[in-house]
């Protein structure tokens, strides 16, 4: 008996009866905490066919009703969180402050200094802690942070105070495709990131909804001091529901019976990317960097956030700028809103319909509207106020892109360390990008932006190319593992059946390590 097992107190008889063909026992190959679990899960479910169909759909609705919610509602106030410059901005901030010259723009470029300089630490910090409370921790501070905001006199508290809300938001989108990747299928992601992330879109209208109702108050504070209180209220209250209710582990996750657990766990055996290691591995992390993936992931995670670091801040400011009042700007972002979530839908639907491997297709086909929507914004008469509006809520079609190719990232990273350092690496790219863009946006080409504007088509442009570079490496790389699997099989040294597939899955091995590894794209 190896000294692992003997440390986690399992009998070799049990080992062997899990997978009696191989010449190591499948629970001395794996490589997770709580490994006696993953174990017992392949013992009692040795390969796909042993779990019940109906039992699995079952068990998928379950994880739908205790995760969707959660990170879906989170992700409402992540986007509101962030808007809130944007409300502000229209409800008398840049006087109240005496805001001059580009001051407005640093405000909504130094929340991305704190996310720069904190992502990749709060990445691994968060390998080592339970994710799930890791995440509402950052929450609650998040809500705490905004409503310091409320209390700025100045410039340089409330820029400090974005700083610092950038770092405690750096950890967010990780955590929330991390969580993703732990419970669900490389399949079934795409969907179910879409679903979480379409409360994006729900951010934006509910913005709308909240920007309104707080343009009515008629207090002792400016409207944008209550928004800011409202807003971080809530953020916070909703840190201390996920701490209660988001789970840290399938092995851990209340609610469930012990054979759902087991379930769980079987299932991610498909996936061949791992589900929990707390220890920091370096060697993963120094592949991940020195992987050119990581670093397309990178410029693909710049290049879509030039456009949405824009939007999120200025779009207020834009449908202002076509002759709207401040109220009702506030209530036109609200179908700006709904066509997000209406786009994210249907491109869940396109990828869930279209044939195996189209992701990178779905991506750029949803990228085509708004192309086609800046570049009418751009050429339209100043005066064609209606149409340069629709123009600019096609630009919104790209977030379906984007939801697509995160899935990309959970789906072809393997390995926990890597898997925190590649998706560490697209955000810190779009951390990059939301920094620059607001630059883009010159208060001297107001209203109409158009540098802004001709910023979001360039990326766009570059965006949808990069999705079939992605189309083309994944292919290259997926011939190049199959013969790879055929030189080892030909040595005796991977076998055909399930047992190789039990063997590499929970081991913590990379996407690059693992033989039995495919990309999808």
């Amino acid at each position: 008996m190896t000294d692992f097992t003997k440390d986690n107190g399992i009998a070799q008889h049990e080992l062997e009866h899990v997978e009696p063909d191989l010449k190591v026992p499948v629970a001395a190959k794996i490589n997770q905490a709580n490994a006696e679990i993953y174990a017992e899960a392949l013992r009692r479910y040795p390969d796909d066919e042993s779990i019940d169909k109906e039992a699995e759909r079952r068990l998928k609705r379950k994880l739908d009703m205790r995760i969707l919610p959660l990170l879906g509602m989170c992700y409402f106030f992540y986007y509101v969180d962030k808007t809130t410059l944007s409300y502000a901005a229209i409800f008398g901030i840049k006087d109240d402050l005496q805001l001059k010259g580009t001051e407005y723009s640093w405000l909504s470029s130094v929340f991305y200094f704190g996310w720069l300089v904190w992502s990749i630490p709060s990445n691994l910090i968060m390998q080592r802690c339970p994710p799930g409370w890791y995440l509402a921790f950052n929450i609650f501070l998040w809500g705490a942070l905004l409503i310091c905001q409320a209390a700025a006199q100045n410039f340089t508290v409330l820029a400090v105070l974005r700083v610092l809300s950038g770092a405690f938001e750096a950890i967010a989108d990780p955590a929330f495709m991390l969580i993703t990747s732990m419970f669900y299928t490389r399949e079934e992601q795409p969907s179910r990131i879409s679903a979480w992330y379409a409360w994006n879109g729900i951010g934006v209208a509910g913005g709308g909804l909240i920007g309104y109702g707080i343009g009515q108050l008629k207090g002792s504070m400016a409207s944008w001091r209550y928004e800011f209180i409202v807003v971080g209220a809530l953020c916070a209250f909703w840190g201390i529901i996920l701490f209660v209710l988001l789970p840290n582990s399938p092995t851990t996750f209340r609610g469930f019976t012990e054979d759902e657990k087991f379930m769980m766990i079987a299932r991610m055996r498909r996936n061949q990317t791992g589900v929990e290691q707390r220890s920091i591995n370096w060697r993963q992390i120094r592949e991940a960097y020195l992987d050119y993936k990581t670093w397309l992931f990178f410029i693909l995670g710049f290049v879509s956030a030039v456009p949405n670091g824009g939007i999120s801040n200025f779009s207020t400011l834009v449908i202002q700028g076509l002759g709207f009042d401040t109220l009702h700007t506030a209530l036109l972002g609200i179908p700006q809103g709904v066509l997000v979530v209406i786009w994210i839908g249907l491109g869940a639907l396109a990828n869930k319909y279209m044939r195996k491997n189209s992701r990178t297709l779905v991506c750029a086909m949803f990228m085509i509207p708004t192309m086609a929507g800046a570049l009418g914004f751009l050429l339209a008469p100043t005066n064609a106020y209606v149409g340069r509006l629709i123009c600019f809520y096609l630009t919104g079609s790209y977030q379906a892109s984007f939801v697509i190719c995160l899935s990309l990232v959970t789906s072809n990273t393997a390995g926990q360390s890597k898997k925190m350092i590649v998706s560490a690496m697209i955000w810190f790219g779009s951390c990059v990008g939301s920094i620059s863009s607001p630059f883009f946006y010159k208060s001297e080409e107001a209203p109409s932006y158009r540098s802004g504007i001709a910023s979001l088509l360039a990326t766009n442009v570059i965006e949808f190319l990069l999705f079939f570079v992605f189309r083309y490496a994944f292919k290259w790389e997926n011939r190049k593992k199959e013969k790879l699997r055929a030189e080892m099989r030909a040595r005796g040294e991977l076998g055909h059946d399930q047992a190789a597939l039990n063997a590499t899955a929970f081991q913590d091995l990379t996407d690059k390590e693992n033989p039995n590894f495919e990309y999808v794209y």
